[in-house]
């Protein structure tokens, strides 16, 4: 069995390991256009549960990432400068380099070794591969060769994001809520080494284009936000990485496969950053290509791969769109936060963790039960005056 994968991110890097731990003799070749080490961004965050399916499915190498990961209990918002703790919302993070390292390295641990630095060559994979894994991100190249064989919708959102790191540590992940000279800023930021941390800026598209950073370098872009989020960075400067301005792009397929070309992550769906899902669902996309790829393997190991394909998204597409329907309801709230902010912190505070329409007040109260509990007190306050 020959496997062509595109893409050296989480999902086709996750694939090879488990493709190849279960077929030894299969001949896998992953082609990432990156050279070795070299990523974009900073830190990726999970909630805090979100590697169970990877305890369960793949104990060693979750006991491989996770002690490299950052982990806390609670959520932040700062409101201009009002905290408000948000208890039993967990996540954790890890350096999106580091995780990349550690996947290679397992991919190296059964014998395949990625061809960084190489771009796939579609037409000669065609005719070679007997699979072609596309885990090429949201640009995707095998997608885009012929996106209507996909059925694939991409549209951005308004809002512009820039994709910072620091070197202050943050205890909890927060959301910290700013008025800058020309509107309402967000910075979503959280550590994920004991000492640096990602910070996302966002704002709406116009107050973006009335701040001029359309025109803005690089530096002047950072310490406009420095500038803006001082109280938070605390003396602290932002760091670059190939930040750009950025708006979020919303990407759907009704085909997940065409012929024997797979889309897995980002080539074949996005969830807003905002839930903490992306490299979650990348993993998960994996896993369940390789249990589809076992289920539909004769007793000499040959698979077959149309069925193989067909059963992979009837078993993921609908957990994946229960989950990218979540991240479309957080996103459509990012989109206005300016309008949220005009709430009491509390009830802002309240629409923020009931924004992707999964909690209701019973929920809240098992999961937060001292956030519940302040905000009826407050309510009831407010009631009686």
């Amino acid at each position: 069995m020959k496997i062509a994968i595109i893409g050296g991110g989480p999902s086709g890097l996750y694939s090879a390991y488990l493709i190849k731990r279960h077929w030894p003799d299969a001949e896998i070749e992953i082609y990432e256009q990156n050279p070795e080490r070299v990523t974009t961004g900073f830190g990726v965050v999970f909630s805090d549960r979100a590697l169970d399916f990877l305890n369960i499915d793949d104990p060693e190498t979750y006991n491989t990432i996770h002690p490299h990961m950052e982990v806390w209990r609670d959520l932040t918002l700062d409101v201009f400068g009002t905290d408000i703790t948000i208890d039993g919302i967990g996540f954790a993070a890890i350096s999106r380099l580091h995780l990349l390292e550690i996947l290679t390295e397992r991919v190296r641990s059964v014998g395949v070794e990625p061809n960084f630095g190489q771009r796939a060559n579609l037409e000669t994979l065609s005719d070679q591969a007997d699979l072609i894994i596309a885990a090429d991100g949201v640009n995707s190249s095998a997608r885009n060769r012929d996106p209507d064989q996909f059925g694939s919708s991409l549209n951005n959102l308004t809002n512009r994001f820039a994709w910072y790191g620091t070197d202050r540590p943050f205890d909890t992940l927060t959301q910290s809520f700013r008025k800058g000279p020309e509107g309402l800023f967000n910075a979503h930021h959280y550590r994920y080494t004991p000492g640096l941390s990602t910070f996302i800026v966002e704002t709406g598209n116009e107050i973006w284009q009335k701040s001029g950073f359309e025109t803005m370098s690089d530096g002047e872009s950072r310490e406009y936000c420095e500038a803006i989020f001082a109280d938070v960075l605390d003396g602290h400067t932002l760091t670059s990485n190939k930040t750009l301005w950025r708006q979020f792009p919303v990407l759907s397929c009704e085909k997940w496969y065409s012929g024997k070309t797979v889309l897995l992550g980002d080539a074949v769906h996005t969830a807003h950053f905002s839930i903490g899902s992306g490299t979650r669902l990348a993993l998960e996309d994996a896993i369940a290509l390789q249990k589809a790829m076992v289920e539909h393997a004769d007793a000499t190991g040959k698979v077959d791969i149309p069925a193989t394909l067909s059963r992979y998204q009837e078993i993921r597409q609908p957990i994946v769109e229960k989950i990218t329907k979540a991240a479309g309801k957080s996103a459509d709230w990012y989109e206005n936060f300016g309008d949220h902010l005009a709430q009491d912190p509390w009830d802002f505070a309240m629409s923020y963790i009931c924004r992707a329409g999964r909690i209701d007040q019973d929920r809240l109260s098992a999961m937060s039960p001292a956030f519940a509990a302040t905000y009826s007190e407050k309510r009831g306050r407010s009631e009686m005056a």
